[in-house]
This record gives structure tokens, C-alpha cells and sequence, in this order.
């Protein structure tokens, strides 16, 4: 199964966005991204929905922010990509009548659950300004 890095790939264009001279296009985007432009248009759409970023087209034009690094939250960011899945499918329901793979299923359930909400939770304090000083040092 192929994971998923769309959470990963627009902070790595966020934080290029905020350093940059002016707008990135998303042939600019998707170079560093090693990915297709239409993707980058993708990734960033829910961002732009929510007030993040802005695009503009023509020339001169690109995407920029247009909120404080201080002000994204990684849980801001995770939503506006689409709540991609934090884990690989663990459970397994080959079986639906085996009263083992119910128990199972049960327990790795509450505990993804239980470690989602924890990760959830760390993602809501960390912030895009917090990430940018780790490489800003």
C-alpha cells in the first residue's frame, strides 16, 4: 500500500512559499515537489479555500501566503489537504465471523483511535512558524 504525503508535501511548499522573493508557480511547486503541476494545484486548492494562500495567474503571478506562519497550525494544514489516513490499514476483515479477528479488530481499533486523537492533538500545537525555525537555525 502506498502511502499517502500530501501533509508532508504542502508543508514542504508552504515553507518554501514563505521564504521565497514573490509568488512560486506551480512549475516552481512541482520541480521541488518532483511531482506534476496539476498536483500542486490540487494540493494547495484546499488551502486557498480555507484563506492560507492565494493564486494568481499570468504573468508575475503563482501562489503565495497569505496568513502568518504563526497563525497554521499542522491540524490547519491536515484538514485543508483532506484528512489524509495518519496510519496503513491495520485491521483486517477477512474474516467477519471469527469471533479472534473481532477481538482483534476491536482492540488495534480503539487503540488507532486513541493514538489518532493524540497525533491530532500535537498537530494543533505545533505551528507552520515552528516548523520554519527548526531550518531557520
Amino acid at each position: 500500500m502506498r502511502t499517502d504525503s500530501r501533509l508532508s508535501r504542502v508543508l514542504h511548499a508552504l515553507l518554501h512559499m514563505a521564504h521565497a522573493e514573490g509568488p512560486l508557480t506551480s512549475d516552481d511547486i512541482a520541480s521541488m515537489l518532483r511531482t506534476n503541476p496539476v498536483v500542486v494545484r490540487r494540493l494547495l486548492g484546499g488551502l486557498r479555500e480555507q484563506g492560507y494562500v492565494q493564486s494568481e495567474k499570468g504573468h508575475g503571478g503563482g501562489w503565495a501566503l497569505t496568513a502568518d506562519l504563526a497563525s497554521i497550525t499542522l491540524l490547519d494544514v491536515y484538514r485543508a489537504v483532506g484528512e489524509p489516513p495518519l496510519f496503513s490499514e491495520l485491521v483486517s476483515e477477512d474474516h467477519p465471523e471469527c469471533l479472534v479477528e473481532r477481538s482483534v479488530n476491536a482492540h488495534l481499533s480503539a487503540t488507532l483511535h486513541e493514538a489518532e486523537q493524540a497525533i491530532l492533538e500535537k498537530f494543533g500545537a505545533v505551528t507552520l512558524a515552528m516548523l520554519a525555525e527548526d531550518f531557520d537555525k
